[in-house]
């Protein structure tokens, strides 16, 4: 599998509201690029721009993979709330996404990855049965079981406790290892633990962060972590604020 890096430039539009002009965004090929900002500066709706997802949003600009290749078909997106089917079992939540293409399921991977993640018991249950940060595993597990070169996480791990979330993010980014990945959080730490590159969102455009030379998952109580993680923090609150 070839994961493309991906490049987006222009001004990013939500019906009649710019939503955030003059972007520049770099995202390399096989890394982990981290989206941070305030709520409603745009962040998912750059995912869902990526994903290929209908809306009444536009990018004025450019949008390209550096292979030049269509991405349809090429990415999987985790969305914020999940979007699990009420009706269907765990097990036939991971896999619809085969059975929706007319394909055979791959039920032992789909077991063995829900197994990992800590909800092999769960596998006949359906999503009014489980807690909030079980549903977001199972929406995990249905993002990765994809298999694509590109994948956009949008708050993957936001209903998670925090032991459960640095698990969970130690085995994404095993398991996403060599994907073209964009992971877009409100979390500092999240930010610094993951990614390669990441960027805080504002109207006036994207400003890159300065990251750990080390090699993500990051130590959490590492002190350039922790240093890095403060700082944003603070910028995140001013910005709040304002």
């Amino acid at each position: 599998m070839n994961a493309p890096a991906l490049h987006i430039s222009g001004d990013l539009w939500n019906g009649g509201l710019a939503l955030i002009r003059n972007l520049s965004l770099d995202f390399p090929a096989g890394h982990w690029s981290c989206l941070l900002g305030p709520s409603g500066v745009g962040k998912s709706t750059l995912g869902r721009l990526v994903a290929g997802l209908a809306g009444p949003f536009a990018l004025h600009g450019q949008f390209r993979a550096s292979d030049a290749a269509p991405l349809n078909g090429r990415v999987a997106m985790m969305a914020q709330d999940g979007q699990l089917l009420p009706w269907a079992s765990v097990l036939h939540n991971v896999t619809i996404g085969a059975r929706l293409r007319g394909q055979v399921p791959d039920t032992a991977r789909a077991l063995a990855l829900l197994q990992e993640l800590g909800l092999g018991r769960l596998v006949h249950r359906r999503p009014a049965t489980l807690s909030g940060g079980q549903r977001q595993r199972v929406a995990l597990a249905r993002t990765l079981i994809e298999d694509c070169p590109v994948v956009v996480l949008d708050e993957p791990f936001s209903a998670l406790d925090a032991a459960t979330r640095l698990a969970m993010q130690d085995l994404a980014a095993r398991m996403l290892a060599g994907r073209t990945v964009i992971l877009i959080t409100h979390d500092p730490m999240e930010a610094v633990r993951l990614a390669q590159r990441a960027w805080l969102l504002s109207p006036e455009g994207a400003c890159a962060l300065d990251l750990p030379d080390t090699p993500p998952p990051r130590s959490y109580n590492d002190d350039a972590t922790l240093a890095l993680q403060g700082r944003l923090l603070a910028r995140l609150h001013g910005m709040n604020a304002a």
